[in-house]
């Protein structure tokens, strides 16, 4: 009879480890990280600017209107994550959000006239650089940067959109690429583009010092990883974007 209840005993505990077993996410094979790895590569050869993405959403924009005050936010994942909140950071006002993840200003760049030209805002805000600094697709100079900000500026401005340069977020480290030092080089390249801002009639939008620490890096509350706002960090920047979006469309073109 022991016997027996010890091997009752044995099957229950063997079968609940089995069911605690299954309720954990399944990590990816092999083949399932290949595969991804090789759907990634396949897209860089194929569509490195991801022009692919809002294409569709795009040719759906009903145009815009003659006293709409639209406004298109370029950008990589940070205004990619921001979009979703529109509707409550910016209630009735006709944002909208153009951030592809990953992204770096070569990329912004080559899709600046599909989704930014094309939909004819009064305004681009421009936020990039961060993941140029990471290395996101190769070895960046800040004075590559600079050209490729500079360059998307100056398309706007031929097409009579006015430009809003915005700093690039406080970053003390990347969590994926840990050890490049970011801050400093942030804090040269937010230098650079207030200066230019000054010099050829855009607007500088400092998220910078309102959103970092005594180390350069973003305020912890703000942040879930360094580099990614939360809700509170998008809170804090909503209303420096709203003032400088304003005063873009206070200059004369």
């Amino acid at each position: 009879m022991k016997n027996y209840l010890r091997a009752v005993v044995l099957v229950l505990f063997m079968s609940s480890a089995a069911g605690a077993q299954s309720t954990q996410p399944a990590q990816p094979t092999a083949e399932e990280i290949a595969q991804r790895q090789l759907a990634q590569d396949d897209k860089l050869r194929n569509d490195w600017a991801n022009l692919q993405k809002y294409r569709e959403a795009n040719a759906k924009l009903s145009p815009a209107v003659n006293d709409e005050n639209r406004v298109v936010f370029l950008g990589n994942s940070i205004t990619e994550g921001w979009a979703p909140y529109f509707a409550t950071m910016f209630p009735g006002k006709p944002y909208i959000g153009r951030g592809i993840g990953g992204q770096t200003t070569p990329q912004m760049l080559v899709r600046f006239r599909q989704d930014v030209i094309d939909l004819k805002p009064k305004v681009v805000v421009v936020l990039a650089g961060t993941n140029d600094i990471a290395g996101n697709t190769g070895p960046s100079t800040i004075e590559m940067i600079e050209e490729n900000l500079a360059s998307m500026a100056e398309l706007a401005s031929a097409n009579g959109i006015r430009v809003v340069l915005s700093s690039v977020l406080p970053v003390y480290d990347y969590p994926w690429k840990p050890g490049l030092q970011p801050a400093p080089k942030i804090i040269a390249l937010n230098h650079w583009m207030k200066d230019y801002a000054r010099e050829h009639g855009a607007v500088y939008l400092d998220y910078h010092s309102a959103m970092a620490d005594a180390r350069g890096g973003m305020r912890s509350e703000l942040s879930p990883d360094g580099v990614h706002p939360n809700e509170t960090g998008y809170r804090v920047m909503a209303p420096l974007a709203e003032r400088a979006i304003a005063d873009a469309l206070g200059k004369k073109r």
